[in-house]
């Protein structure tokens, strides 16, 4: 009797502990889910760039995490319906707001390109840049450079610049390629900071060593306007800025 009671003791204190740990943050379960996601995603997949390794399995797990309301899980799985799987925009733009509104960074960055692009979404620049500021904020990469182009273009913001310039240099010192190109391209144009065909070509060839959409002409504007020694001296600062942020 004494056993069963001890027994009966624990298994209170451990449905306690449960519940409690349930309210106070994400269910292990969840977090668990999305790592199994995240293995059937694979280490080559990125969004734009390769394919998931099992997309079926993929979605099952992100699915299962993201409908316990695991917020990495929700925005992971509204960008796999538009990168990963088969594309369906309505349900990818359901989970990136599902995690958006939870504050998940990374959610609020693809809902804000919705909305900017008018994907799954009528077009609309100033929810666009509602979604990209927050997102921005939090040092979200894509977030940053999307807000960039939303200030260079004028965009849900009045056109500023030297703001597009700010956030495309936080995009870009994080290794993002887009904030790195577009960083880049304000250089060679003058906008928003001095014309300088060096420090353009030191950053598009960063983006361009990254792969993906910057991989292919990302100089030959450049080149043909700049000296052997300014293509040398570029080259140069783009592998002192490799060497000082490799990991």
């Amino acid at each position: 009797m004494k056993l069963f009671r001890i027994s009966s003791l624990l298994l209170t204190l451990c449905l306690v502990s449960c519940n409690s740990q349930k309210e106070e943050g994400e269910p292990v379960e969840a977090e668990a889910q999305y790592q199994l996601g995240l293995k059937y995603l694979g280490k080559k997949y990125s969004p734009g760039n390769g394919a998931p390794e099992n997309p079926a399995e993929a979605e099952k797990w992100l699915r299962k995490a993201a409908e316990q309301g695991h917020a990495r899980a929700q925005s992971d799985l509204g960008i796999y319906y538009f990168f990963g799987g088969p594309e369906d925009e309505a349900e990818g733009v359901k989970w990136l707001r599902m995690a958006a509104e939870q504050g998940e960074a990374s959610g609020q960055a693809y809902l804000g390109n919705c909305y900017s692009m008018g994907i799954g979404v009528p077009q609309d620049s100033t929810e666009a840049v509602k979604w990209l500021q927050k997102s921005a904020e939090q040092g979200d990469a894509h977030g940053q450079n999307w807000l960039g182009s939303c200030y260079l273009g004028g965009e849900g913001v009045p056109k500023d610049e030297a703001e597009a310039v700010k956030w495309y240099r936080k995009a870009a010192e994080q290794g993002d390629a887009g904030g790195q190109y577009n960083l880049g391209s304000c250089y060679a144009k003058g906008e928003g900071v001095p014309q300088d065909d060096v420090t353009a070509y030191m950053w598009r060839h960063l983006a361009g060593a990254r792969g993906g959409p910057y991989s292919g002409d990302w100089a030959d504007d450049l080149t043909s306007l700049m000296t052997e020694e300014e293509i040398a001296e570029a080259q140069k600062l783009s592998r002192e800025w490799l060497e000082k942020h490799a990991k």
